[in-house]
């Protein structure tokens, strides 16, 4: 089990880049794993980075080379370590990892039913979003990944939220999770639950800011370090 602080760090990068690589391959994207940094040659999907970096120690040089700097690129700084305005780009938003042992889970009153139709998918990509206009960011390829896991919570028949569970790096993301109609310590719970009901010897990890940071730790989250995102002016 993961236990250090930097390690538990490492490990919620690796498993952020390991799910915005299974989005990438659901839309026909190759990217690659170095030691440093998982980086896409080709533009990636709208709201994922183009780079994440996964160890404290990468440089600018690790992150930018091989991938498409234009304008619109942007990088996931996991470790907030490096500054990139000299090269271009200009800070997005700071965020902090989450992070979660497998203890107890809260009790929940939602039922987590398993995403596993491309209609489904559509309609839960449309929840998320927050209407019929979303954007084609989840194919239906993605649950086709072994790993991957897209749930919809639900209060009797009602939709109540979502969150999108990936295993990998010995932990569990939570990612992508949405309420609907205010139900967000409900939803978090129930999020929470269902990671522990599939995979109860994984900690659970993931990255929050804002209210959402306020709810995962009310959650039994703890903060851990922080993390920046750049994108190219």
């Amino acid at each position: 089990m993961i236990t250090s602080e930097t390690a538990s760090l490492q490990a919620a990068a690796r498993n952020n880049a390991d799910w915005c690589a299974s989005v990438c391959r659901s839309h026909g994207i190759p990217s690659t794993f170095g030691e440093r940094v998982w980086r896409s040659a080709r533009r990636t999907p709208l709201y994922y980075p183009d780079a994440v970096t996964l160890l404290a120690d990468a440089v600018p040089s690790d992150v930018l080379a091989g991938i498409d700097t234009s304008p619109g690129c942007s990088i996931k700084d996991s470790f907030a370590a490096q500054d990139f305005t000299s090269h271009g780009f200009a800070e997005l938003f700071t965020a902090h990892w989450i992070y979660r042992l497998p203890e107890a889970r809260p009790a929940s009153g939602l039922r987590a039913e398993e995403v596993g139709t491309a209609a489904g998918l559509r309609a839960w990509q449309s929840a998320w979003h927050g209407g019929d206009d979303a954007p084609d960011v989840f194919r239906p390829a993605l649950l086709d990944e072994p790993d991957v896991v897209v749930l919809a919570l639900r209060s009797g028949e009602e939709l109540a939220g979502g969150v999108v569970l990936n295993r990998g790096s010995g932990v569990v993301g939570l990612s992508n999770l949405f309420a609907v109609d205010g139900e967000e310590t409900a939803v978090w719970s129930a999020a929470v639950a269902a990671a522990a009901a599939r995979w109860p010897e994984l900690p659970l990890a993931g990255y929050e800011h804002g209210d959402d940071l306020e709810h995962a730790l009310a959650c039994g989250f703890v903060a851990l370090g922080p993390l920046r995102v750049w994108m190219r002016r």
